[in-house]
């Protein structure tokens, strides 16, 4: 489901410009870690520099959406940002893929959102996604997935919503200007996050959060790490039993 203007352009531009700095940051961890090839224009786990990236999760669009596509709480599991550019190879977003290597058949794990940082055109490469693709559990041949894909096209500011079983791959961009996005996924509280958020951002960054953006990152999702964090009250528990 795409849905229309859900950012002020001022959220917009502090948007771009915070995923620019942070994907030199990124870029730089992956080229010391020889991860380089194939990584051009992506950049992972935007939070923690307290910026816009923060402020949008903290203000999350669409949360009664997600919490009904679970049918209950959900957590982060991963936010990543994309920028596309004429000169990138496009690398393994290129790739036909799903988010979600599970098939889960009918039951729900993950959630996609991409939010579109600039306008997306057929000519800058919006992504390319397959209707009902989440149904087959085998991955489609390049020729079948060009036969019926669609392109996710939409202005600056949409926020496009897909089941994380659908079969997609990011276009290639056509122009001479970047098409910018975040790639945002949200699973069930039980499910493993790429990154273990509450450990990454600390307690004292969740001191100021309100509870549900808390528990949107993982804080009441936790795995006790001692036997003294085990046996605990409901109260002070890490993995509350509201999680599912």
């Amino acid at each position: 489901m795409l849905f229309s203007g859900l950012l002020s352009d001022d959220l917009l531009h502090r948007l771009r410009s915070d995923l620019r700095t942070i994907y030199g940051e990124r870029r730089a961890v992956q080229e010391r870690n020889g991860i380089g090839d194939g990584m051009e224009g992506t950049c992972h786990h935007l939070l923690g520099a307290n910026n816009a990236m923060d402020e949008f999760v903290a203000s999350l669009p669409l949360h009664t959406f997600i919490h009904g596509f679970f049918n209950g709480p959900y957590i982060l599991n991963s936010f990543g940002g994309f920028i596309n550019e004429a000169t990138a190879s496009n690398g393994y977003i290129g790739a036909i893929h799903r988010d979600v290597r599970t098939f889960s058949r009918d039951f729900r794990l993950m959630l996609n959102m991409l939010v579109m940082l600039d306008d997306f055109t057929v000519e800058n490469g919006a992504t390319h996604l397959v209707s009902k693709s989440h149904n087959a559990s085998e991955k489609p041949t390049t020729d079948a997935f060009q036969a019926a894909a669609i392109q996710a096209t939409g202005v600056a500011g949409d926020i496009l919503m897909f089941d994380s079983r659908l079969w997609h791959a990011a276009g290639r961009n056509g122009t001479d200007m970047p098409r910018r996005a975040l790639t945002l996924t949200f699973t069930r509280p039980f499910f493993k996050p790429q990154l273990d958020y509450p450990r990454f951002l600390g307690d004292a960054y969740a001191a100021a959060l309100p509870p549900q953006v808390r528990q949107v990152l993982g804080y009441d999702a936790r795995v006790p790490a001692s036997i003294e964090e085990f046996y605990q009250p409901p109260e002070r528990r890490a993995y509350k039993s509201d999680q599912g």
